[in-house]
């Protein structure tokens, strides 16, 4: 029997108090089900505070491992982060990295570790794991992901996995690589096999332009089966998410939230 069902969840909560309050208030009064936290961001220690306070929020960790803020640091971390403790925003050098340096691995499963080791610590049930830029696709963090995770309870993890003919009917332009990402992610889902994962995960091409219009279309063409809707909330636009993500409509993806699920 088919389960249909589906989740709206929030990344980057931690990154800053905006996004915090976004997630909070769109779970309260919209349709927000589970979030995805930064352990190492600036805002984590209030992102936690909220949501002890809110007991129907799933609350997951976002992994880190590119373009943002470490956990461990650079003096622990030499061979994958800047002298200020931040991951490179340069995605593909990165992944090279950590697939062919035996000292790049070696610190990448330390983080990981500690990153895990971090959410564990704030007493908050582990609900699922995602990972920040979609790099779990990256058959090297996978791996490692997975088998640190499973140590922690790890129970759900997001493949994302964008249908590409759901994209086409809703009038974009679907390109090979679209196709090329939705094939990969098969990788990803075998490595996962024995985890829930969603059958289909929405947001990647339009991402931090989650509008109400847009979802509201979405949800009139979903396929049947589990499904992930993933946003980037925020109530307003700080220092912060300007300089990270210059184009993003997040008080818009926040707005889009706010309409009750049973609408």
């Amino acid at each position: 029997m088919t389960v249909n069902e589906v989740v709206f969840s929030a990344d980057d909560f931690g990154l800053t108090e905006r996004v915090n309050e976004a997630v909070e208030l769109a779970h309260r009064n919209g349709r927000l089900t589970q979030a995805s936290l930064m352990v190492a961001a600036p805002a984590a220690a209030d992102a936690v505070r909220r949501a002890r306070a809110l007991p129907g929020l799933r609350v997951g960790l976002h992994l880190v491992l590119v373009d943002g803020d470490s956990l461990l640091g650079h003096a622990k971390l030499p061979d994958i982060t800047g002298p200020d403790g931040r991951f490179s925003t340069n995605q593909a050098a990165l992944g090279v990295r950590y697939f062919f340096s035996p000292a790049a691995r070696r610190q990448l499963r330390a983080e990981i570790e500690a990153q895990f080791a971090a959410f564990a610590a704030t007493g908050l049930d582990l609900h699922h794991a995602d990972a920040h830029k979609h790099f779990l696709l990256h058959p090297t963090i996978a791996g490692m992901m997975i088998a640190v995770g499973r140590k922690y309870g790890l129970k759900r993890l997001r493949v994302p996995a964008e249908p590409p003919a759901v994209m086409a009917a809703l009038g974009e332009t679907v390109r090979l690589a679209d196709r090329v990402l939705y094939a990969w992610t098969k990788l990803l889902r075998w490595q996962a096999r024995g985890l829930e994962v969603p059958d289909q995960v929405f947001g990647i091409k339009w991402s931090g332009h989650m509008t109400r219009a847009r979802v509201e279309r979405l949800l009139a063409a979903l396929p049947p089966g589990r499904t992930e809707i993933y946003t980037h909330p925020a109530t307003a636009r700080d220092e912060t998410l300007t300089r990270l993500m210059p184009d993003y409509e997040h008080v818009a993806e926040y707005e889009a939230l706010l309409v009750p699920a049973t609408q």
